[in-house]
C-alpha cells in the first residue's frame, strides 16, 4: 500500500513535513497514545508515584501493580464506548480466548454440571484425587507410552486457572535469578514484579545463548510459554540438564497446525522429553479455570502449601465435571476438530492481511495469535499503541506489542522497546468477529492513504462519555 501526504508542492516541503512527523514521534513524551499509557496506574517507571486518578486520595503503603494488556485495552475500549452488553458491535481481537461455541466435528459443549453434596465442601488445595489421576493417565497415554517413568496423581496439582498456577509457582521460587524472554505472555511481567524474591533476568530466544547465560549468570529458573504467546512458534526447551529449573506454560499445546492431514490430533508438551518424572520439572497450565501443574512430587507438595494461602484451591464441582473430559478418545476428537477449525481461521486472517499489504513474515505454527509488525506503515501508525488507539475509533480491539515486553521496572523508553512496532491479533474469536476487525484495519489504512497522516495520533478519549437522553 502506498501513502501520500496531501497539499505539498515541492520536494523540500515534503522533506520538511516528513521530518516534522518523525520528530513528533521519536519519544513517548511527545505521543498522546503513549502518555495515556503512562498515566495508567502502575505504568510509571519504578521510583515515581503510581497514581491512577490524581483527584483521589492515595492509600498509604499500596503500590499499583499495573494492568495486563487485556485489562488496559478493555479499559481503553470502555472509554471509547465498549460495554459487555454491546460487545457484539465490537471486534475483540485482543483477549486471548478461543471461541467456546460449537465447531465442526467437535463434541457438544457441556451445558450442565451436577452438584453432589460432597462437592459443596472445599476441595483439597492439591485438587480432587480422581481428577489428578485422570490428568496423569492422559499424559502417560499421550506422551509417555513405552517409558519406564510414569506420572501418578502425586505428580499433579490442580489449580484455579493459569494465573493462579503461575502465582503458586512464583511463591515457592527462592531468592534466585529467574530468566524470561521477550516477547512473552503479559502476565509474566506482573508475576516477576509482585514476587520480590525473584530477580528477573532477560535472556534470548537462542538455546545455546540461554545455556551460556545459565552457566555465566547462574540462572536458576527459566520461565517461558510453549508454544509461544504471542509469536505462535513452538519452542521445546530441554535445559533442565544444565542445572536449572524450566517452567513451561503449555496452555496452547493443542493449538498446533500441521501441514499434513496425518498429523492432526498431535500435540506438543515437554512431558514427552522427560526421563524421570520425579527428577525433572514439567508444568502444565491450561484453561477453564480448572488447570493443572505437572512436576516432581516434592514440588507438587510445595504448590499445595502455597495454594493454601494464595487461592484456596480450584472449584470443586467443576473439577468433578472435568474428569470425563480427559478421556483419551474424547481428547483426541477434540484435538482434531480444534486444529482443523483454527487452522482455517488462521489461514483466512493471514490471507486478508496479505491483501492489506500487512504480510506476516513468520506465520504462527501454533497458538491462536498473529504477531503483526507495523514498521512499514507511516508514523505514527507504525507503533502498536497508536495503531491500537486508532482501531478503538473503529470498534476494534488488539493488544499493543509493548505489553509483551517483559519489563518489570517499566523504565525503558517505550519507543526503544523491541516490541514497540508490533500488535498481537487473536484469531480465537468466531470468523464473523475476525472479519469485523480486519474490515476496521482496512478502513484505517484506506484513510491514511486517501487523507494523509494529519488526523492520526491525536484526539483519543480518556473518559466514558455519558449522553443525557433528555438532550438528544
Amino acid at each position: 500500500m502506498h501513502f501520500h501526504l496531501p497539499h505539498v508542492h515541492s520536494i523540500t516541503h515534503i522533506v520538511e513535513q516528513v521530518r516534522d512527523v518523525m520528530k513528533q514521534y521519536k519519544n513517548e513524551k511527545e505521543s498522546e497514545a503513549h502518555q495515556i499509557f503512562r498515566r495508567a496506574g502502575g505504568h510509571q517507571p519504578k521510583g515515581l508515584p503510581h497514581i491512577t486518578n490524581p483527584d483521589e486520595e492515595t492509600v498509604p503503603g499500596i503500590e499499583h501493580p499495573g494492568s495486563t494488556g487485556v485489562i488496559y485495552c478493555s479499559d481503553r475500549a470502555m472509554a471509547n464506548g465498549f460495554s459487555y452488553s454491546s460487545s457484539h458491535e465490537w471486534a475483540n481481537l485482543g483477549q486471548g480466548a478461543p471461541e467456546v461455541g460449537p465447531i465442526p466435528e467437535a463434541s457438544e459443549r457441556p451445558n450442565t454440571i451436577s452438584l453432589p453434596l460432597d462437592s459443596l465442601e472445599y476441595a483439597p488445595t492439591t485438587g480432587v484425587k480422581a481428577l489428578r489421576e485422570a490428568v496423569a493417565s492422559l499424559y502417560n497415554h499421550t506422551y509417555r507410552q513405552g517409558t519406564a517413568s510414569q506420572y501418578t496423581f502425586e505428580n499433579v496439582c490442580i489449580v484455579p486457572g493459569g494465573r493462579a498456577g503461575l502465582s503458586r509457582v512464583a511463591a515457592v521460587i527462592g531468592d534466585v535469578y529467574t530468566s524470561y524472554q521477550v516477547p512473552d505472555y503479559t502476565a509474566y511481567d506482573q508475576v516477576l514484579s509482585a514476587f520480590k524474591r525473584l530477580v528477573p533476568v532477560p535472556t534470548t530466544l537462542n538455546i545455546e545463548q540461554t545455556k551460556k547465560d545459565i552457566r555465566c549468570q547462574g540462572l536458576a529458573v527459566v520461565l517461558a510459554s510453549n508454544p509461544r504467546n504471542p509469536t505462535g512458534q513452538v519452542k521445546l526447551v530441554s535445559l533442565s540438564k544444565e542445572g536449572t529449573t524450566i517452567i513451561l506454560d503449555e496452555f496452547y499445546s493443542w493449538y498446533i497446525y500441521p501441514e499434513h492431514d496425518s498429523d492432526y490430533g498431535k500435540s506438543v508438551s515437554s512431558a514427552a522429553y522427560i526421563e524421570d518424572v520425579n527428577e525433572e520439572s514439567n508444568w502444565r497450565l491450561p484453561g477453564w479455570r480448572v488447570c493443572w501443574v505437572l512436576g516432581p512430587k516434592n514440588l507438587i507438595t510445595a504448590l499445595s502449601q502455597s495454594g493454601s494461602f494464595l487461592d484456596g484451591g480450584a472449584n470443586h464441582p467443576l473439577q468433578l465435571a472435568a474428569i470425563p473430559l480427559l478421556d483419551p478418545l474424547h481428547v483426541q476428537q477434540e484435538k482434531i476438530a480444534l486444529q482443523k477449525h483454527f487452522k482455517t481461521k488462521r489461514d483466512h486472517v493471514l490471507a486478508r492481511l496479505k491483501k492489506l499489504h500487512l504480510e506476516v513474515t513468520i506465520p504462527p505454527s501454533s497458538t491462536f495469535y498473529i504477531w503483526l509488525n507495523l514498521e512499514k506503515l507511516p508514523p505514527p501508525l507504525n507503533n502498536g499503541l497508536t495503531f491500537f488507539e486508532e482501531l478503538l475509533k473503529e470498534k476494534t480491539i488488539v493488544i499493543p506489542g509493548i505489553f509483551f515486553d517483559i519489563n518489570p521496572a517499566h523504565r525503558r523508553n517505550l519507543f526503544n522497546s523491541p516490541c514497540h512496532h508490533f500488535v498481537r491479533l487473536s484469531f480465537g474469536p468466531p470468523l464473523k468477529d475476525l472479519d469485523m476487525g480486519l474490515d476496521a484495519i482496512d478502513r484505517v489504512l484506506k484513510k491514511a492513504k486517501q487523507s494523509g497522516m494529519g488526523d492520526f495520533g491525536q484526539g483519543y478519549k480518556t473518559t466514558v462519555e455519558i449522553v443525557d437522553p433528555a438532550q438528544v
